[in-house]
């Protein structure tokens, strides 16, 4: 099952609080700190992340089971774990990213 973890807005300035993963290559906000869920994400010029990720927003799905949501989907980016306890992968549905995500029951 699918839950709404948040939406990712890519934008071209740096914004106060914003946590800078710099082997990354970007600069993110917190959404659990967002009454709205909203991620801010500003991408540097040597990001390595594909361009569609730079210029559009993407949803976020927290999901129990992340190999059987990336099974038969067109995977954008492989899983990788951007923080400890955390997995995401990006894929395309609809011509548009989707972040989904799995989080270690230990970290919920």
């Amino acid at each position: 099952m699918r839950t709404l973890h948040h939406i990712g807005i890519p934008t071209d300035h740096v914004i106060e609080g914003m946590t800078h993963l710099a082997e990354a290559g970007l600069y993110v906000t917190d959404p659990q700190q967002s009454p709205n869920r909203i991620e801010w994400l500003h991408f540097e010029e040597h990001c390595g992340m594909p361009e569609i990720l730079k210029t559009m927003p993407h949803i976020a799905y927290q999901v129990d089971d992340l190999a059987a949501e990336l099974k038969d989907a067109e995977v954008l980016l492989e899983p990788f774990t951007p923080m400890e306890g955390i997995t995401v992968a990006f894929v395309i549905e609809e011509g548009a990213p989707i972040e989904v995500l799995q989080i270690a029951e230990s970290t919920n």
